[in-house]
């Protein structure tokens, strides 16, 4: 694991790794054309999750104990991430510090970290006084995927504030390493967005189990 992955941006990246964006890469365009119908009590596992972060979140937002429990925690086990044949581990915590120069202030917050079987690393932010952008977090999703311990060509990400998320597609076995993501998915204001992020995981689950096959 690289130290202070927190501080490095894309153009270090680059320098470090020679990393670049392949925006040839149609992978998260294309998931969507063969992804699973959701059942309906999939929908209303949906329904209910955001049901509950908008209650919880009424004075102030959540702590990030509260989004792991409430939005993170129910999407991988309606995304089935708690059965056979995933195995799901926690790793360290990252304290961050951004300036907010609008505001004159410094937003402190920290970052959590699931990994699925080595495979599938999940960066959950919580940040105050106010949320970090998803994609601000994206150089450290990719600095943990191209140091993942484990040997497959292709790793994935997903970076999250609770509210917002995003996926991401790393080829480290190439010559140049590249990488891709997804747009930004709305999970708690757009209910189609919603259910294409569900189905999106979904598929990743799918793409995992077909590495360990």
């Amino acid at each position: 694991m690289i130290t202070n992955a927190s501080s490095l941006t894309l153009g270090a990246l680059r320098q470090t790794f020679g990393l670049r964006l392949d925006s040839s890469d149609r992978f998260f365009d294309e998931w969507l054309n063969n992804a699973p119908t959701l059942t309906e009590a999939e929908l209303q596992g949906l329904d209910r999750l955001t049901q509950n972060y908008t209650y919880l979140s009424q004075e102030e937002p959540p702590l990030e104990e509260i989004v792991k429990l409430v939005v993170i925690s129910p999407l991988l086990d309606l995304a089935d991430f708690y059965q056979f044949p995933f195995l799901v581990k926690a790793e360290v915590s990252t304290n961050i510090e951004v300036v907010d120069e609008a505001n004159a202030i410094a937003v402190q917050g920290r970052i959590d970290i699931l990994v699925i079987q080595d495979s599938f690393w999940i960066l959950v932010i919580e940040s105050k006084p106010a949320r970090l952008d998803v994609t601000a977090r994206i150089p450290q999703a990719l600095t943990y995927l191209l140091s993942a311990p484990n040997l497959q060509s292709s790793c994935y990400g997903m970076v999250t504030n609770g509210r917002e998320v995003l996926f991401l597609k790393c080829d480290r076995h190439q010559n140049v390493p590249q990488y891709t993501r997804s747009h930004t998915y709305r999970l708690l204001e757009n209910t189609s967005e919603r259910i294409q992020f569900l189905q999106g995981l979904k598929q990743i689950g799918a793409y995992i189990s077909d590495l360990r096959s």
